[in-house]
């Protein structure tokens, strides 16, 4: 989405990495809709090479793909609960922060609390997502509150839900409705979510973290769970691509708890190109063009020259307030542990193949 004509996007300091005369390929491994074009051409010509860009819909395809072979990507896009796991297996290397100047000279401290290596050790924060629901306000029963997990154990939604096919969102949200911690470890725990997740079975259509940004909108289903920046980008609209605002459609963080995902840009073990990586972050950390992809991702960077450029009124859209952030829970990882692990597989086996009896 563009709010506004970008102004300014090449700044002086990109202009003077990885442009060697050859024309060279980055390849970028990212979720969809997360990446703004008119970005990807900017750099392209600064950097005299072109950009190639193919998407993942969930951290386990993405990660599945990298263990089964699939390389040539120089720069991912994980969220941070999978970082560790991507170090440990060795798919992606250490940065090197004299290479991306812009990282810490302009994040903004104020989300420091939403990521997992403020050391940046493997990561750049990339953006931030938060996971609700996406509800069609004129097909909701009337006193159906969206704002709930229990929402989808409600009746008059049968067949009517999509649930991301995302076994860390999917478990969470069975734990945080029981007001147990999204990262729990413990088994008693667990078990009790998978318990009320297999409740909501009957009214879930099917698993799916993509077809909700037009199902909803389209009638198909009344509720999605879903990602902030997916959801405001229907809300928002984009005349210019003939998608009007959508003021029937609403986006609800359950009261319970929701979940806070940053997205992190790593560097591939593998990169054919980790020098125009590295220009490519550290241009994406420029305000100017961290504003203008803000605007195309409708979700907050934590670049604050970026933030500080933006509409105030649109500042207020995507960047929510602390009050309701209290209410949300980081995505930690789970996976260092193979007890753990085990679990939540088996877990995410029963919900994937049960119906509540």
């Amino acid at each position: 989405m563009k709010l506004s004509a970008m102004i300014g996007l090449v700044a002086t300091a990109v202009l003077i990495a990885g442009c060697d005369g050859n024309s060279r390929t980055l390849h970028i491994y990212t979720w969809s809709d997360y990446l703004a074009p008119e970005l990807v051409a900017a750099f392209e010509k600064a950097h005299n090479c072109k950009v190639v860009v193919d998407t993942f819909d969930s951290n386990e395809t993405m990660y599945a793909k990298l263990k089964a072979g699939g390389a040539g990507y120089d720069i991912i896009t994980p969220s941070s609960y999978f970082v560790q796991l991507m170090a440990r297996e060795k798919l992606i290397t250490k940065l090197d922060h004299s290479k991306i100047p812009n990282v810490k000279a302009n994040f903004d401290p104020s989300f420091k609390g939403q990521i997992t290596d403020p050391t940046f050790e493997y990561n750049v924060p990339y953006a931030v997502t938060y996971t609700g629901f996406m509800y069609a306000k004129d097909k909701l029963p009337k006193g159906v509150d969206a704002a709930t997990w229990k929402v989808l154990e409600n009746p008059a939604l049968k067949g009517k839900v999509t649930l991301m096919d995302d076994i860390r969102e999917v478990i969470g949200a069975g734990l945080m409705s029981l007001g147990y911690s999204l990262n729990s470890r413990k088994p008693e725990e667990i078990e009790a979510a998978v318990k009320e997740v297999l409740k909501w079975k009957p009214n879930i259509r099917k698993f799916d973290a993509e077809s909700y940004k037009t199902e909803v909108p389209s009638g198909a289903t009344i509720l999605g769970h879903g990602y902030s920046t997916d959801v405001t980008q229907v809300i928002v609209g984009d005349e210019e691509e003939g998608n009007p605002p959508r003021k029937d459609i609403g986006f609800a963080l359950p009261k319970e708890g929701f979940t806070i995902a940053f997205d992190e840009m790593v560097l591939s073990s593998a990169a054919p190109n980790p020098d125009l990586a590295y220009a490519f972050m550290n241009f994406m950390y420029e305000g100017d063009n961290a504003k203008a992809n803000m605007e195309y991702i409708m979700g907050p960077m934590p670049v604050k020259p970026g933030i500080d450029a933006l509409d105030a009124d649109y500042r207020k859209v995507i960047i929510l307030d602390s009050e309701t952030i209290k209410r949300g829970q980081v995505l930690k990882p789970v996976d260092d542990d193979p007890a753990v692990k085990e679990l939540y597989d088996k877990a995410w086996d029963r919900i994937k193949a049960t119906s509540e009896k």
